[in-house]
């Protein structure tokens, strides 16, 4: 993830599909798309981070930087104030799936 209050970024955010690590409409964004593809991902209030999350910890992606933080919980805290929907610029870089490459096995 890369860009915004992301910006830090020098890692790739990695997730499982289904475990609940990331919030649900980024997740569902991602599931159609394909390796290589590139993709524009609105996510409305209802499937953003949740409210009893305040510190961003239970999903992601989390912003690294504290200003990055700080923005974040200012769209998200302003009840009535602004919109409260997210962006995601989205680029797939890879899919693993069980038994290839980097595929993060839970246990």
């Amino acid at each position: 993830v890369k860009g915004g209050a992301f910006s830090g970024e020098t890692e790739y955010l990695r997730f499982v599909v289904g475990d609940g690590s990331v919030i649900k409409g980024l997740q569902e964004g991602v599931m159609t798309m394909k390796e290589g593809g590139i993709r524009q991902i609105l996510v409305p209030n209802s499937m953003g981070y949740p409210e009893n999350d305040k510190r961003h910890e239970k999903v992601g992606p989390k912003p690294s930087t504290f200003s990055g933080t700080r923005a974040l919980d200012f769209v998200i805290e302003n009840n009535g104030i602004i919109d409260k929907t997210l962006l995601f610029n989205v680029e797939l870089i890879r899919v693993d799936r069980p038994g290839q490459r980097g595929y993060l096995k839970i246990t």
